[in-house]
C-alpha cells in the first residue's frame, strides 16, 4: 500500500480559496490514479475530485466543477486539489486516496488521515 498525507486544510471565509496537497509515499505513485473525498458531519463520505496516473483525464462531482482543480506531480510524489469560490457547504473532512479515480470509495485500497476545512459564512 501507499501512505497518504493531507495538508493545506483551514479556516476559510465564504469566497475564498485553498489549496490541498496530499503526499505520498511507499508504492510508486505514478502508477495509480488517485482522488479527493470529503466526509461532512453526519454525511456519508462523497467523491470529489479523481485523476488518472497521468494527470488527464480528471473527474469532478458537480457541485465541485468549475470551482475545484485537481492536479498530481509525479516528480514530487503528490496531488493537489485547489479550491476556489469556496462555499460553507464545502464544509468537510478532506481525504486524499489512491489506486482508483473512481467516485466510489470501495475502490480505493490506501486513505489519507484526512484535513479538515471549514467555510464560514
Amino acid at each position: 500500500q501507499v501512505q497518504l498525507v493531507e495538508s493545506g486544510g483551514g479556516l476559510v471565509q465564504a469566497g475564498g480559496s485553498l489549496r490541498l496537497t496530499c503526499a505520498a509515499s511507499g508504492r510508486t505513485f505514478s502508477h495509480y490514479p488517485m482522488g479527493w473525498f470529503r466526509q461532512a458531519p453526519g454525511k456519508e463520505r462523497e467523491f470529489v475530485a479523481g485523476i488518472s496516473w497521468s494527470g488527464i483525464p480528471t473527474y469532478y462531482a458537480d457541485s465541485v466543477k468549475g470551482r475545484f482543480t485537481i492536479s498530481r506531480d509525479n516528480a514530487k510524489n503528490t496531488m493537489d486539489l485547489q479550491m476556489n469560490s469556496l462555499k460553507p457547504e464545502d464544509t468537510a473532512v478532506y481525504y486524499c486516496a489512491a489506486n482508483s479515480n473512481s467516485p466510489a470509495p470501495y475502490e480505493y485500497d490506501s486513505w489519507g488521515q484526512g484535513t479538515q476545512v471549514t467555510v464560514s459564512s
